[in-house]
């Protein structure tokens, strides 16, 4: 492994892997051409019911420089907060997602409201929250004062085996808590007790009660950390002057309470401590499988990666498996994989939407052919968001791509649209599908191809088009399922490592 000198300091284009196509000495064309598709089987296509665990060896150990943690999908078997095998309706994501890009899309046009009253979404997706697409990981916070009453020893977790997305069965102080990981967010919040319904909504895990813990600090209102919430503050909690917070979301949901600070545990050996967060006692709709609540991992001071940067360097990845039935990880630091592995490309934000990770699109291959898009679409740039489904592209990319697509998927039924995807399939009776192979090549020639499921999303083309080629567009995780996304803020830079998990 690079040392984290080597990450932070050697120049983008040193790093990057470059990748060309080379012929075989007498390929036929009909080879070449054979290796522009990918055979999937149908069944391949869907979750298995039981998690089948990690598709990589977690680490033996942790390491100072990095701290490794499982993680999955927020729904499914695999779920570190969901039960049974249970996943939400592909209408419900859909139109779920569409709502988290509309919102994605206002902040980048300068938008400085936080308010959106979620109309057009289905109450019981408002009600239930459970048709979120994203990463989610297992914390543990808190330290258990001395003479813990009976009643609260099921505060002390029990973390599963890490192949079944656990950290190997040791006992941590606290209460666990299942976070969902938002790139686009900068409070960090769980709910706390007291937490009375329906003000709050029902989760896995014990809710951590700041009471129990002997670490736990509130913030004055008068407090530099209190100023440092701007849009986030909230006043003072009446009589007691302690510092109040409020976080809106895209779909009307919200959460408000105290901020406050406590030992944050990644893993047995990673201890954070005075890590501050919202502490929420209401919170408007639900979030997804019953979660805990929110680990935000933007840019702002108040994010993971921002609170841990002395110690962490600034970095941090992800890599969400391809279905719920396995499981993923998120690593905060440096990366225990060499540098060479990865792709890079230039990582920048605007000033408009200073929380969000942008990139740049040079180009679209489709079944090695470059689509014929002009550069200046893709100049805005594109923002990669973790928790975005389906990526939004230039209306001019979106057209060649799906145009592309269909000459190549001609061979197959078609099917109706669903919801923004225009491009669908029947594949009752298809035992294998072949997929003309998709490549996204960022700036400084930064080509990834592709995972197979990163294709299809409920038997549909995983694209849709943005709202006009002035806009930016959004990089969904659907697409880089599989890749260890690098996220190197204080080097400026983006990296994907494929089949990674």
């Amino acid at each position: 492994m690079a040392p984290p000198a080597v990450w932070l300091l050697l120049p983008l284009g040193l790093l990057c892997l470059f990748s060309s196509a080379a012929s075989l000495s007498g390929a036929t064309a009909a080879d070449e051409a054979a290796a522009d598709y990918v055979v999937v089987a149908t069944s391949w296509l869907k979750p298995k019911p039981v998690c089948q665990g990690l598709r990589v060896d977690a680490p033996a150990a942790n390491l100072t420089a990095s701290s490794w943690v499982p993680l999955s999908h927020s729904y499914g078997p695999c779920s570190a907060a969901a039960a049974g095998s249970w996943s939400p309706a592909p209408a419900d994501v859909l139109l779920q997602d569409q709502h988290r890009a509309g919102y994605i899309q206002r902040k980048l046009a300068g938008s400085t409201s936080q308010d959106d009253d979620g109309s057009g979404l289905p109450e019981s997706v408002v009600k239930t929250g459970q048709s979120e697409h994203g990463p989610t990981i297992k914390t543990n916070i808190g330290e258990d004062k001395p003479n813990t009453p009976p009643e609260s020893s099921e505060a002390v977790t029990i973390f599963e085996p890490a192949a079944g997305g656990g950290s190997g069965g040791q006992r941590l102080p606290g209460v666990k808590q299942t976070m969902v990981l938002d790139t686009a967010s900068d409070v960090a919040w769980v709910q706390c007790a007291p937490c009375p319904m329906p003000q709050c909504h029902p989760q896995t895990d014990v809710l951590y009660d700041p009471s129990r813990s002997s670490t736990y600090a509130p913030f004055a209102c008068g407090s530099p950390v209190c100023r440092q919430l701007g849009p986030y503050g909230n006043g003072c909690a009446p009589g007691s002057q302690q510092c109040q917070y409020l976080v809106q979301y895209p779909d009307g949901r919200s959460t408000m309470g105290t901020y406050i600070s406590d030992v944050l545990r990644l893993n047995p050996t990673s201890v954070i401590g005075g890590f501050q967060f919202g502490c929420s006692h209401a919170v408007q709709g639900h979030f997804p499988n019953d979660t805990a609540g929110i680990m935000a991992l933007g840019r702002g001071a108040q994010s993971l990666a921002s609170q841990t940067r002395l110690t962490y360097g600034g970095l941090f990845s992800y890599c969400l498996p391809r279905t719920p039935s396995y499981s993923g990880f998120f690593v905060l630091g440096v990366p225990r994989v060499d540098s060479s592995r990865y792709v890079l490309t230039p990582m920048f934000s605007v000033r408009q939407a200073p929380m969000l990770y942008l990139v740049r699109l040079q180009a679209i291959v489709v079944a090695g052919q470059t689509l014929a898009v002009p550069p200046a679409v893709f100049a805005p740039g594109s923002v990669v968001d973790s928790r975005t489904v389906i990526t939004r592209l230039p209306p001019t990319a979106y057209a060649a791509l799906r145009s592309a697509f269909r000459a190549r998927m001609g061979m197959y039924r078609a099917a109706p649209p669903k919801n923004q995807l225009d491009t669908c399939y029947d594949f009752r009776g298809v035992r294998r599908v072949t997929l003309p192979k998709i490549t996204l090549v960022f700036d400084h020639s930064a080509a990834v191809e592709l995972d197979p499921l990163g294709i299809l999303f409920s038997d549909c083309l995983a694209f849709a088009p943005g709202t006009d080629d002035r806009a930016m567009g959004v990089i969904g995780n659907v697409q880089l399922q599989t890749f260890e996304v690098l996220y190197n803020v204080p080097g400026a830079a983006m990296g994907f490592r494929r089949a990674a998990c």
